[in-house]
């Protein structure tokens, strides 16, 4: 393992994210803010509880969920894309630095940054609500899957993506409304019979259902199917980054 490699990547990274604080950090915190604003206050005033949690409280998870899905995915992606659109990524493929390596670099910094803001975002939502964890190893450890994994999910796309267009396609026409119906605000158990069947069908809904769970130890589907769902979706994504360097495809083509 080339541990140089991989800290020489990461670190580059994580600059970069330093470099547009305002934008990569200051931006989701006060898109979330506005979310507890129009939500918690507007809403939440007209809703009592849901699931015996106070409805301001209830959407947390859900709007962690919202950003650190969305943030590690254009991370990751923006993250590989920029050296194959300047050209330098056929440095690194010439470098002695195998494909793990590469992958532990830019996925791990993306992670990194997603988990930051995810924690940001968590702190300010105490200023916001009474807000008590039930599970915090839990938490985190979601967290840091759900991070992992998107970040993955990321680092796909950066590689499948032509142009900048195609590099915002999949985050802003799949993830996010995937985000919204998957009960980011609200409980899979208040919809109609039918739409309760449809919602399972998104994997979202697993991630969100688990890591609710870890705050008020409630949740849609169980802990153990929500585990099996991320851990399958980890693995898939693996499975495609290991495919892609084997082949070269949109690297080396």
């Amino acid at each position: 393992m080339n541990i140089y490699a991989v800290q020489t990547i990461y670190k580059t990274e994580m600059k970069r994210f330093f470099r547009t604080i305002t934008q990569s950090l200051i931006s989701p915190v006060l898109s979330t803010s506005l979310y507890f604003i129009v939500f918690g206050a507007a809403i939440g005033s007209r809703i009592d509880e849901v699931e015996g949690v106070s409805y301001g409280a209830f959407i947390v998870p859900g709007l962690i969920m919202l950003s650190v899905m969305t943030q590690a995915t254009s991370n990751a992606s923006f993250g590989i894309y920029f050296p194959k659109f300047i050209g330098t990524i056929y440095e690194l493929l010439s470098a002695p630095v195998n494909f793990l390596e590469i992958v532990l670099g830019y996925v791990g910094a993306a992670a990194t940054k997603a988990m930051f803001i995810g924690v940001i975002i968590l702190i300010t939502a105490f200023f916001f609500v009474d807000l008590h964890i039930a599970h915090p190893v839990a938490m985190v450890a979601f967290l840091v899957l759900t991070c992992l994994s998107f970040s993955l999910l990321g680092f796909i796309i950066g590689i499948w993506a032509g142009n900048f267009e195609q590099l915002q396609l999949i985050p802003l026409l799949v993830i996010t409304p995937l985000v919204f119906l998957g009960g980011s605000f609200y409980s899979i158990s208040m919809l109609p019979g039918i739409w309760q069947t449809i919602a399972m069908f998104n994997p979202v809904v697993y991630l969100i259902s688990g890591f609710r769970w870890a705050f008020f130890g409630t949740a849609d589907v169980s802990i153990g199917i929500s585990l099996a769902a991320i851990a399958l979706f980890t693995g898939g994504c693996m499975a495609v980054i290991w495919w892609i360097f084997r082949t070269g495809w949109r690297i080396r083509q």
